[in-house]
């Protein structure tokens, strides 16, 4: 496929660049650390986090890693037929994000006793506070406006191609494709899965209009 003009608007510095960086980088590292927590208290995670949940059944990696590779081949595809989703903050949330859930995961299990997420009463009142610390990253990262994760950007390229399927009927069946094949696998499939199924959107939207004041 040939691109067009937009499509070679790669890694363009927009205005206010710098508040822009820390507010992704901000959002990449939070976004980390609440992965992480919605690991330990095993009540479900993200579709993309889940499919990579299962992979790590089947591989002697860490999910860091798996979580990278699987954004590799999702990288290579986006590079081919869109350039213009790709910027610094795609390398930050595909370098990154899996990593750091697993340097806090392994932070978790260092400071807090044995056997402590193990509590169904802390799993359940860390709940809500757990997915609105991912919340917030998601909404700082997106905020930013710095890219898409390769995962997010796909379903933006298939929509492009597939006229008779609305965007959102569209990222539904990618999120459950990935949600279903990681259940398959292994992945962690819960009552998180469901809040960020139908919650993601309106509430990263209404954070993203509070944190727009600072990049202004």
């Amino acid at each position: 496929m040939n691109f067009n003009s937009n499509n070679r608007k790669c890694f363009v510095r927009p205005p206010h660049f710098k508040k822009r960086m820390i507010m992704m980088m901000f959002g990449v590292l939070i976004l980390g650390i609440g992965l992480s927590l919605l690991r330990m208290i095993n009540l479900g995670t993200d579709p993309c986090s889940c499919f990579t949940q299962g992979i790590t059944n089947y591989v002697p990696l860490s999910f860091g890693t798996c979580q990278l590779l699987c954004h590799v081949v999702t990288f290579l595809i986006v590079i081919k037929y869109d350039l213009s989703m790709i910027s610094f903050g795609t390398i930050g949330n595909m370098f990154f994000v899996g990593y750091i859930s697993d340097l806090f995961k392994w932070i978790w299990s260092v400071l807090l006793p044995a056997g402590f997420f193990e509590l169904a009463a802390v799993r359940y009142l860390l709940l809500i506070p757990t997915v609105l610390i991912f919340l917030l990253g998601a909404a700082a990262y997106m905020c930013a406006g710095l890219g898409s994760s390769p995962y997010d950007a796909l379903p933006f390229i298939i929509s492009a191609h597939v006229k008779k399927i609305s965007f959102k009927a569209l990222r539904m069946i990618w999120d459950i494709s990935f949600m279903v094949i990681g259940f398959v696998l292994g992945g962690d499939v819960g009552i998180v899965t469901i809040l960020v199924a139908f919650f993601l959107g309106p509430i990263i939207t209404w954070m993203q209009k509070k944190m727009e004041v600072l990049i202004a």
